[in-house]
């Protein structure tokens, strides 16, 4: 077994831990322990933090250090800097909105398992090529929803995937059907106003509801 496939099979085993990985976009700082306890409390311990603000990787560090149970990575992963960054941080995985030659070949130099993203047959196929088996599919309902996933499940059948962008409680149900999906992942678990509040338990009962979702 080479890196990849090693690498792969932690991404498999993280996308396994809940039906929704929570992406996440941190602000304060101080909301970032008591956020994540909550979602581990509420059964979704794989948590993706953005890229997105100056406090991610603080946050990063600080749910890793100090939030027992879970499992932290790092979203919107551009390039060597990001992934270099995100795992000294303490991130346990990574993940791209799409790819590029770049980021492949830094993701085969990192120690950090990469969940890269596709919208495309045509990437999906690059990346199996790579020995990628484990993708993102990304802006998942934007890009033709549950019913493109389907489709591709018959000429690509090694492929699961984690549909990220759009989808909702209501709907994840729909891509979780699907015998190629194996979790997917969601903003509204962690909501801009019960960050800013502090609704720790409100953000646990959006988890739980998440976390009583069903994989095929």
């Amino acid at each position: 077994m080479n890196l990849i496939e090693q690498k792969q099979q932690q991404i498999e085993a993280t996308m396994r831990l809940a039906p929704v990985i929570p992406v996440v976009v941190i602000h304060e700082l101080k909301a970032a322990v008591p956020m994540a306890r909550a979602l581990v409390a509420g059964g979704t311990p794989a948590i993706e933090v953005t890229l997105r603000t100056p406090t991610a990787l603080d946050a990063i560090r600080a749910i890793a250090a100090e939030v027992e149970g879970a499992t932290v990575g790092v979203g919107t992963a551009l390039n060597a800097r990001d992934l270099d960054a995100a795992l000294k941080a303490g991130a346990r995985f990574a993940v791209s909105p799409g790819i590029s030659p770049r980021l492949l070949d830094a993701a085969d130099d990192s120690a950090l398992p990469l969940l890269p993203g596709v919208a495309t047959a045509s990437e999906a196929m690059a990346l199996l090529e790579r020995g990628y088996t484990h993708l993102k599919f990304f802006p998942a309902v934007p890009a033709g929803g549950h019913k493109l996933l389907a489709a591709w499940s018959g000429p690509l059948p090694q492929l699961r995937f984690c549909p990220t962008g759009g989808i909702s409680l209501t709907t994840a149900a729909d891509f979780l059907a699907l015998p190629n999906v194996l979790c997917v992942g969601g903003s509204w678990l962690t909501p801009a106003d019960k960050l800013a509040s502090g609704d720790w338990a409100g953000i646990e009962r959006l988890a739980r509801e998440a976390a009583g979702l069903r994989p095929a």
